[in-house]
């Protein structure tokens, strides 16, 4: 009988990061106490245990915060852009010296595994400040104008599924177009922006160019609401965005939105499956499908559905769930209880619509909140699970015949943020990917993120383009 091998736990330190009991919110270059002195609770998803309290901001701190920002604004937006990369180029290199410190802080915070934290969001963090550095002495070479102006002050309000990531795209931007920045992270997950203010003090930042201002989302539509901020930026549900489109309209604010989504990944006849079969993983089951771009409907061709649909089984058995901290870990922690709640009420419901549920043997931690990878098959699109975002690691599977039955059930959705294609003929994926309504396509990957290229979507997944030079239009006022 051959040997069974197993992998020994590989456990990353909590010691390289120091969690203090309590933080306030930071505004004007400070820490500082809520008006109200009243504070929230943030939890690891993985265990439940209690990291820290946190400051709740009310309407008075958010204009507090708004009012620092404006006071920044006036020397911030006058210094050279050779001078503001400086800061920029400083707080990309910090984060990059503290890279494992704050991806534990991230994984113990948010429940995603370490080997993401570490190898997927922390370098693309630094990485968006790099760029962004690089065009903030370019602006006049940008495509908007001989002298483009910046806007004023930024409220941004971003999710919990890639807390400092999202901080990045939305604070880069800003401050190397020389706007300031009120943001609000989510309140499952405020830590790593609460690291992120030291940072910019250890950067020597300006005081009040960047102000953190954590709680619910009261925080979050005080922000939005306040009439002297110029330019909103939100990451998060669409029924959130409407909220927020309905509470600016009338006013002068510019407003990028980047929402939920559906995301297709079509897989072709001639597609290579074991690649696709990776892609497919990576799609839905990064970060525990908490990925507003996820390949969460899988279309593949008739032909080939038993032979792939046997391969990912084989694929998913071996996928390790778990202590998000070890090394070795694939899939970790829902982020909350209610987001748990959201996805395993939509899982029963596929059962209950007719669909067959599918999940690998899978042992389930006692502590902290937990779903295990699952794949529906037998799927229609009338199913609320392929209709609905789930925002979990639940994967929807459709067939089709022909590659025009695969665009029409790819955009047959209100949702157009995403989509992924996989097939060895160049021709068809431009010829499929110019019909597909979704405002980012990936050829034979997915999940694949650089601050050189454009995030963003259509329909209710939102409007606006996050990263690249189009990222900048947002930040300006042209």
């Amino acid at each position: 009988m051959a040997p069974v091998f197993d992998y020994a736990p590989a456990p990353e330190s909590r010691s390289v990061v120091d969690i203090a009991p309590s933080y306030g919110l930071f505004i004007d270059g400070e820490f500082t106490e809520a008006a109200g002195g009243k504070v929230l609770k943030t939890v690891s998803p993985s265990s439940e245990e209690v990291l820290s309290e946190v400051a709740e901001a009310s309407e008075e701190d958010v204009d507090r915060a708004v009012r620092a920002a404006r006071k920044a604004f006036e020397k911030w937006s006058a210094l050279p852009g050779s001078e503001r990369a400086k800061y920029l180029f400083r707080i990309a290199r910090v984060i990059q010296e503290r890279s494992r410190e704050l991806a534990v802080l991230e994984t113990l915070d948010n429940g995603k595994p370490i080997r993401e934290t570490r190898d997927a969001d922390l370098p693309l963090v630094a990485a968006h400040f790099f760029y962004y550095a690089g065009w903030a002495d370019k602006l006049e070479h940008a495509g908007y104008g001989a002298n483009p102006r910046p806007l004023g002050v930024a409220g941004q309000v971003i999710p919990w599924n890639f807390p400092l990531l999202m901080l990045a795209w939305k604070i880069a931007p800003a401050l190397a177009t020389g706007n300031t920045v009120v943001l609000k992270p989510a309140e499952t997950t405020p830590l790593s922006a609460l690291f992120f203010a030291d940072i910019c003090r250890q950067a020597g930042l300006p005081k009040g160019v960047v102000n953190i201002v954590t709680g619910d989302g009261r925080a979050g539509a005080a922000l939005v609401a306040h009439p002297d901020v110029n330019k909103v930026a939100f990451t998060g549900s669409t029924a959130v965005g409407k909220e927020i489109a309905r509470t600016v309209a009338g006013t002068r604010k510019k407003l990028t939105l980047e929402l939920g989504g559906k995301g297709a990944n079509i897989v072709f006849d001639d597609a290579p499956i074991d690649q696709a079969v990776e892609g497919i993983v990576n799609g839905i089951f990064f970060n525990q499908g908490q990925v507003c771009c996820a390949g969460s409907r899988l279309l593949v061709q008739e032909s080939i559905h038993d032979e792939l649909l046997d391969s990912l089984k084989r694929r998913l058995s071996t996928l390790r769930l778990g202590d998000p901290l070890d090394k070795n870990t694939d899939i970790g922690a829902i982020n909350s209880a209610e987001q748990l709640a959201r996805i395993t009420a939509l899982a029963e419901q596929g059962e209950a619509e007719g669909a067959e549920r599918w999940s690998p043997a899978c042992e389930l931690p006692e502590n902290g909140y937990w779903f295990a990878p699952t794949l529906f098959t037998n799927v229609t699109q009338a199913h609320t699970i392929a209709r609905d975002e789930i925002f979990g690691p639940v994967l929807s599977v459709l067939t089709f015949r022909t590659p025009d039955e695969a665009v029409a059930k790819a955009n047959n959705t209100p949702y157009g943020l995403s989509a992924g294609i996989w097939t060895e003929k160049g021709s068809r994926i431009l010829a499929v990917a110019n019909k597909l309504r979704a405002g980012v396509i990936w050829s034979n990957t997915f999940n694949k993120f650089d601050p050189t290229s454009p995030f963003g979507g259509y329909k209710e997944s939102g409007f606006g383009r996050e990263g690249g030079r189009h990222g900048l239009e947002a930040y300006l006022d042209v």
